[in-house]
């Protein structure tokens, strides 16, 4: 029963929040500092879900070894993106490179 009150409370919440900038609208001024930080929300969100996945593949704790495809596949899509900047390369050269690691290398 507590887990269905604190899940209905924090949906509460985050309504409310998203509720407030949609309703407040235009008159919902931020400050400058405030407007810069929220820019860097969704590179902080997307590396919140990503390194836990890359670094600790199983859950047990952190896999920092050649053996972890998703942390090789990870490094070599930090590598090509800095050379190309183009996120489809990207995709598909680390895709490549953690299905070759784990069908061909790891076997």
């Amino acid at each position: 029963m507590n887990y269905v009150v604190l899940i209905l409370g924090m949906a509460l919440v985050t309504y409310l929040i998203r509720a407030a900038v949609f309703v407040l609208g235009e008159r919902l001024a931020f400050p400058p500092v405030v407007r810069t930080a929220l820019g860097f929300v969704p590179v902080t969100v997307l590396t919140a879900i990503i390194v836990p996945m890359t670094v600790s593949p199983h859950g047990n704790g952190a896999e920092v070894t050649w053996r972890n495809p998703q942390l090789v596949a990870a490094a070599v899509a930090v590598v090509v993106c800095a050379l190309t900047r183009r996120a489809l390369v990207t995709i598909a050269v680390s895709l490549a490179v953690f299905f070759f690691w784990q069908l061909v290398v790891l076997r």
